[in-house]
């Protein structure tokens, strides 16, 4: 069986370009595997909401095969990608003639997009499920979304990959708290990666105003770009408590990660993705603090932090993070459990075995 692999690659600045290149050679292991190829017994595409993936996206309808759904919300890919006819049309397709209206309103208002819950409420995948021999998800959230849009279409859900990477030696992380002025006895609290409005940034930054009242030592690390005007203005440098770093790569994002004691991983709305920050951080050993939700149940409970959303999240994000922060041995208790189930349920002989066998089922 050879295998055509679709996907953007390092250096591509994206989560899903780091993930595809970690199975690529994970499936090389098990047979041939051959990017872009023209011919070959399956393809396997890659599909996010950027436009990363807009070629992929039209190989996939073309060339149908296994589709591996990244986000399973596709709505703004079609704003960046469409016209406003062709997204109306799209829209159409998808949910009904009597959803004309709504599609021309949503296109209109495509500036709110990033955090209006409107906007995740309508996924746009029935063409993509339709067509595809298999699609893979990572969460029944994805699963789900993908069954209501084409209910005949092939599911399979995979749990997102973690190879452990090569981690820094300790030193360096008390090395970098020192850096960054956070004392040994100090609990760092820390967002990481692309700083969106779904990562409740303005959420957290109130929780924690209250986390310092109860935890004088607490601090918050910010790490990441952000993606819009909005979160730039409200993001502060400094001070407070709160650190600032841009967008980390490679060792430096292992060894910060290292450095922090906990993660908040907040998804709001949400668009059944499984975060691989969130996995990577649970991976080695931090408790992660999550959105409940069908994303996230596949998690223990007792191996993660789920924060309520809608009107109770800011109290329950302060609560659990004071708790956290008083109790130390409590975070480095559930991080040590979050690590256990990483390393079973998302290895990477696991899921490259999982790939090749839905592949394998895709040929025949």
């Amino acid at each position: 069986m050879t295998v055509g692999y679709y996907a953007p690659l390092p250096p591509a600045r994206t989560g899903v370009a780091d993930y595809a290149a970690t199975l690529l050679a994970a499936l090389r292991e098990r047979g041939p595997v051959n990017v872009n190829a023209s011919h070959a017994d399956v393809f396997l595409y890659h599909l996010g909401n950027n436009q990363l993936h807009g070629e992929i996206y039209r190989r996939a309808l073309d060339r149908p095969g296994v589709v591996v759904l990244h986000d399973a919300v596709l709505q703004h890919f079609f704003l960046g990608s469409l016209s406003e006819e062709k997204y109306i049309e799209e829209f159409v397709f998808n949910y009904g003639e009597w959803h004309r209206d709504l599609a021309r309103a949503l296109w209109r208002n495509r500036a709110l997009s990033g955090g209006d819950p409107r906007y995740f409420a309508y996924p746009m995948l029935r063409r993509i499920a339709e067509a595809s021999r298999a699609v893979v998800v990572h969460n029944p959230a994805a699963a789900r979304m993908v069954r209501e849009h084409a209910p005949s279409a092939r599911v399979i859900e995979i749990p997102l990959l973690f190879a452990p990477p090569e981690m820094p030696p300790e030193a360096e992380s008390v090395r970098m708290r020192a850096q960054w002025g956070v004392g040994q006895r100090s609990f760092l609290f820390g967002v990481l990666g692309y700083l969106r409005e779904p990562k409740r940034i303005a959420t957290i930054l109130r929780a924690f105003e209250t986390v310092r009242r109860f935890c004088p030592g607490a601090m918050l690390l910010i790490a990441g770009d952000c993606e819009s005007r909005h979160l730039q203005r409200i993001l502060p440098r400094s001070g407070a408590g709160i650190l600032r770093l841009p967008y980390l790569e490679g060792n430096k994002f292992w060894s910060s990660a290292m450095a922090v004691d906990a993660c908040i991983n907040l998804r709001y709305p949400a668009a059944g993705e499984s975060s691989a920050i969130a996995t990577g951080m649970m991976g080695i050993g931090k408790p992660v603090l999550v959105t409940a939700g069908e994303e996230t149940s596949a998690y223990p409970e007792t191996g993660c932090v789920r924060i309520e959303a809608g009107l109770a999240e800011q109290a329950s994000l302060t609560e659990h993070s004071v708790l956290l922060g008083m109790y130390p041995q409590l975070a480095r208790e559930i991080g040590a459990r979050a690590a256990e189930h990483i390393r079973r349920e998302h290895s990477l002989d696991r899921v490259a075995d999982e790939y090749w066998k839905v592949l394998q089922v895709a040929v025949n």
